[in-house]
């Protein structure tokens, strides 16, 4: 399973931190090519980006459900492919480091299956790590911004 697990250290308090984190509409348009996504349900949503694999450019639809809102230190979700034949996982896990900083570590796990799996995946294994560290930074850019703080 390609994987992607990403940290980055913020001047935030993680209550600040998951007031961010704890809206989807807040971090689904930060996914790298972004190009919709709509809430279904309060754990339930569908996105569209465009997945930029060097030697193409593929328009990708997903289905997330979330599996965990624990505030306010981790958000788990399921990941389901709706264009291709894919699953996986991931989570967004805050870590209280002192009264007024955060780790924030972001983890993706995509598998894809088929008859193109095996292909898929080779591509993957760069993907999802790229992906993930783009997405926690520019999630952590965007709180980093509202909050007027910095990295640590």
């Amino acid at each position: 399973m390609p994987r992607g697990v990403y940290s980055i250290d913020l001047k935030v308090p993680i209550e600040k931190v998951w007031r961010f984190v704890g809206s989807i509409d807040n971090w689904a348009p930060l996914v790298p090519g972004y190009i919709e996504h709509k809430i279904i349900s309060d754990k339930e949503s569908t996105w569209a980006f465009k997945g930029d694999f060097g030697f193409m450019k593929k328009t990708i639809k997903l289905k997330v459900d979330i599996t965990e809102w624990n505030e306010p230190v981790l958000v788990t979700f399921d990941l389901t492919g709706l264009s291709d034949n894919f699953a996986g996982n991931g989570y967004f896990k805050a870590e209280k480091r002192n009264g007024s900083s955060t780790r924030m570590t972001g983890c993706l796990d995509i598998t894809a299956y088929g008859i193109k799996g095996p292909v898929a995946n080779s591509i993957l294994k760069n993907f999802v790590p790229e992906t993930t560290e783009e997405l926690t930074t520019a999630v952590a850019k965007k709180i980093l911004e509202i909050e007027n703080a910095s990295l640590i």
